[in-house]
């Protein structure tokens, strides 16, 4: 069962139970079931020892037995599995208080009574007897209450089994059939009419014949009953029901002695009708080929039934029958029919068609253990009625082709979805819906390797799609036995064929590694040098607006940077492609985290409301052809996307603040004096530079290449595709899940963090661009070919000397205009903000990194924090701040748990030692020192 489908029922559940308490209940529960679910599959013994344990329980076991054997009969397959659980629930004395109280307030909201009608009734007065007008009006409102009760009761019963009834929409394509097949009273080999009374007057009663008279007469009666004819004395009754047994109407002035072998013998008539009426009715197209092969292997068995007859109507002719002896010649026969009708009335009951007509026969089968003939009799039916399955399964096996014309195979093929959508849906649609298992149609001896025969089709399936014969060498005859390991084996041999057929025309033939192993140059930057040509050729495409972006432009700049690095090598370069999605990562990001909770409404943002920068909406992608986009599909690529954006970010923040670092050499031309101004932002500017080249170091080392050695290693051990995409997949959800991906806490501070050193880069910037030192250049250059004299040398060293001057004069006057402009509060109180607000975001984001670890007990997050922290500095501000968020928490009790407001903003700069201190009055009160002197 998918998560989506737990998290449903789930829901539902808690909807039901009324506990509308629990915030995040559902998601809770359903990551419980969801760990704690294994295959579980209910023996004979463990749904005996279920059902006794639950009638022990119960107040009425009669009435539960009896509902159990009827809902058995009719073949549920997950009534087992649903008994088993509620006996453990049946241990559960809170669960079972909790369901009493709860069963309790909604009847009482209701106004209607729990009280069973037994108990109702058995509290009416006796007739005759006086009731008082108190009593009158107790027992008028417990009737009316009943009354609501049994009107909501019967509503919902009346729904649920219109629901139930309602016929099924199969796949099938059933052949038109002649309206004369439907009217044919003379071709059936049933009773034709029932009547309820002899249509001979002329007919004399019995009791008036001697007992010899009686019993040649009843003999020849019971020969055609036993044939679907009435006869004289014996009248069929009409069907009140499809399926009801057929009932007989006797001569009351029969003989005692004969009337008693008589009803005896009648069983067999009876049972005689119920299976030519299923041979009848099954032969039918829309029952389905294994109903059909069913019905052909009775009518073998009704053939030599008709033998007998004819045997004991031949003796009736000779005179040398009779109602004793009739009884000693089909005492065989009675058991075999027995056996057909008990098959014939389970298979209508339960509506059974395809693997569950092999599941009820197999049960049968297994149940005769001590009875040899009716277990061989069985045997035979079960046998016959495989057939037509094992043909198709063997087909689907041994060829990857599903030939099932009536939607009888435990594999069921869903044709709307198609190959040519992967690279379309966001979903792996077509492995996992193109051809899914249909649990109602495996029969149940079969269970246990479904999986195995669903993937052995589909594997070869994926081969003939590409244009590839298959030749199974091991394809034997599949041939149904009580004992399952032959055909396991068989399956067994199938299933590692076609796996290995299919890794090999993927690995080697589609060289899937190489393909991932290229994504990943890309996506996930493995190729150092592309990524910084391409980032340098497209800054000033990255800074426009999305609307004004050519993606021609663009797509022509990637294939230069392809051209002129090291992914000139790649075979695959060309499968990459430029995309400019509509949504920046944090929208994409938090959309899909926030599916199904409270702040989904909060993220379903129309795409046009959103301006974004070639920056914000830039990605990667990827075209992958078949076979390989099974792998590759539309979800993986996504979620490489999503990573590339966020390492592509944080690449661009570090441009931003290296570029910061540059501009901050200007610095030097400055005097001492003047360059002291610069030393906080400068200090900020290596403790941002420091987290987020730290931060890249951790996603891509101890991240990505740690997951992706150890996606190399399972893929030299892998056996079959199924587990190619569980590696793969588990490699693509580590990295998101570690890189902070998966965690919109965790998420949103890192966003903030990156925001905060981008707004301070490119304020620092905008300041070196209007303090920038234009120098003028002089002209000197020389033709090396020119011829150099005294005079043109003394010229040089004069222009020279010149302009070393106006520069020096230059930057003087430059150096006065920083002190006034940093010498200001403004720049005092910016990058004091600046410092505030990263200082308090990366302590936000350490404190959720051991928040995280200590709870779920994964320490991967701790690697960045140990790296950042490598010095202890960080741990003694986490320590100040807890204690005092503690003291500030139960002083208040209402401020924001998650939120940076109630922490000190200090600054993280002040703290650090008297040779790195940034104290701003220091230097404003030097100045007017030096004015003064």
């Amino acid at each position: 069962m998918s998560e989506f489908k737990i998290h449903h029922h789930v829901s539902e559940l808690i909807n039901l139970l009324g506990n509308k308490s629990a915030d995040a209940g559902a998601e809770v529960y359903t990551d419980i079931l969801l760990k704690n679910t294994t295959p579980y599959i209910t023996t004979q013994v463990s749904a005996h020892q279920a059902k006794r344990k639950i009638a022990e329980s119960t107040k009425t076991p009669i009435e539960f037995l009896a509902k159990y054997d009827e809902l058995k009969s009719k073949n549920n397959r997950e009534l087992d599995p649903f008994v088993f659980l509620l006996s453990k629930l049946c241990e559960e004395e809170e669960t079972k208080d909790y369901l009493a109280r709860n069963a309790k307030d909604r009847a009482d909201r209701s106004g209607v009574s729990l009280t069973s009608h037994s108990k109702v009734i058995s509290q009416l007065p006796a007739p005759g007897t006086k009731i008082t007008m108190q009593d009158f009006t107790e027992l008028k409102d417990t009737l009316f209450k009943e009354s609501k009760a049994m009107a909501a009761t019967t509503a919902s019963e009346i729904l649920r089994k219109a629901l139930q009834e309602k016929p099924t929409k199969r796949n099938v394509n059933i052949p038109p059939q002649p309206d004369w097949l439907f009217k044919r009273p003379s071709l059936t080999l049933d009773f034709i009419v029932g009547v309820d009374e002899p249509s001979d007057q002329n007919i004399v009663p019995l009791g008036s014949m001697s007992v010899s008279a009686q019993e040649h007469a009843i003999l020849d009666d019971m020969l055609n009953c036993m044939q679907g004819i009435e006869g004289k004395y014996i009248l069929a009754r009409a069907l009140t029901e499809r399926y009801v047994p057929k009932e007989f109407m006797l001569d009351q002035s029969l003989d005692p002695s004969l009337q008693d072998l008589v009803r005896r013998i009648l069983p067999l008539c009876c049972n005689y009708s119920t299976v030519v009426r299923f041979i009848e009715e099954k032969s039918a197209f829309e029952y389905g080929l294994v109903n059909q092969a069913l019905s052909a292997a009775m009518r073998t068995l009704i053939k030599d039934y008709m033998v007998l007859v004819a045997q004991l109507e031949h003796q009736y002719r000779l005179g040398n029958l009779s109602l004793q002896k009739m009884w000693f010649y089909i005492q065989p026969t009675m058991k075999t029919l027995d056996i057909l009708a008990s098959v014939s009335n389970s298979v209508n009951k339960g509506e059974c068609i395809g693997g569950s007509v092999l599941s009820l026969l197999h049960d049968k089968t297994s149940g005769l253990v001590g009875d040899s003939k009716g277990q061989d009799l069985c045997l035979y039916l079960t046998q016959a009625a495989c057939v037509p399955y094992f043909e198709i399964l063997e087909k689907w096996i041994y060829k990857g082709i599903i030939s099932d014309p009536y939607s009888e195979f435990l594999v069921e093929e869903n044709e709307t979805i198609n190959k040519e959508k992967l690279q379309e849906e966001y979903n792996d649609a077509y492995w996992e819906g193109h051809y899914t298992i249909c649990r109602e149609r495996i029969p149940v001896f079969l269970e246990q390797v479904a999986n195995k025969v669903l993937n052995t089709g589909k594997y070869l399936n994926v081969v003939r799609l590409c244009g590839r014969d298959v030749q199974c060498p091991c394809a034997e005859e599949i041939v149904y036995t009580v004992k399952e390991r032959k055909y396991y084996e068989q399956i067994e041999k199938a299933y590692e064929y076609s796996s290995k057929l299919l890794l090999e025309l993927l690995v080697e033939e589609k060289e899937l590694m190489a393909r991932i192993r290229s994504i990943k140059h890309y996506f996930l930057l493995d190729k150092g040098d592309f990524i910084v040509q391409f980032m340098d050729m497209t800054e000033d495409e990255m800074r426009q607006d999305m609307e004004n972006i050519t993606p021609t432009r663009l797509e022509t700049l990637l294939e230069l940077a392809l051209r002129t690095s090291t992914a000139n090598t790649d075979q695959f370069k060309d499968d990459l492609r430029v995309d400019l999605l509509p949504f920046d990562l944090i929208t994409q990001l938090f959309k899909i985290l926030s599916i199904e909770t409270k702040k989904e409404k909060e993220y379903k943002v129309d795409p046009t409301d959103l301006h974004l920068s070639g920056l914000e909406s830039f990605s990667f992608d990827y075209m992958v052809k078949w076979p390989v986009s099974l792998v590759l599909n539309r979800k993986a690529l996504i979620r490489y996307q999503m990573l590339f954006r966020h390492l592509f970010y944080c690449k661009h923040v570090e441009r931003q603040l290296c570029s910061v670092w540059i501009g901050n050499k200007a610095a030097k031309m400055y005097s001492l004096h003047s360059s002291k101004w610069y030393l906080a932002a400068f200090a900020l500017r290596q403790r941002m530079l420091n987290f987020v080249q730290n931060f890249e170091y951790y996603m891509m080392f101890e991240v990505v290449e740690q997951n992706w050695l150890m996606f190399q290693t399972n893929m030299e051990n892998v056996s079959n595709i199924d587990d190619v995409l569980t590696y793969h997949s588990d490699f693509l959800n580590t990295c998101m899940n570690d890189c902070m991906l998966t965690d919109p806490d965790l998420l949103r501070i890192v966003h903030k963090l990156m925001v905060v050193c981008v707004t301070f880069s490119n304020f620092i910037q905008r300041l070196s661009l209007t303090t920038a030192v234009e120098s003028e250049n002089v002209p000197t250059r020389e033709s090396s070919l020119q011829a150099t004299s005294k005079e043109h040398r003394e010229q040089a060293m004069k222009e020279k000397l010149k302009t070393k001057m106006f520069v020096s004069h230059k930057v003087n006057v430059v150096a006065e205009h920083v002190d006034l402009m940093l010498g200001s509060e403004n720049f005092e109180r910016t990058i004091a903000n600046f410092d505030n607000n990263f200082s308090g975001k990366l302590i936000e984001l350490l404190k959720k990194i051991m928040d995280l670890s200590s709870e779920s007990g994964q320490f991967k997050l701790l690697n960045i924090l140990y790296r950042l922290d490598f010095n202890g500095f960080y741990k003694e501000k986490l320590e100040a701040m807890s204690a005092e968020r503690a003291m500030m928490e139960s002083s208040m009790h209402s401020t924001d748990s998650g939120s940076t407001g109630s922490w000190p903003t200090s600054s993280f700069t002040s703290q650090r030692p008297e040779s790195a201190q940034y104290v701003p009055s220091i230097h404003r009160q030097r100045p007017s020192s030096n004015s003064s002197s």
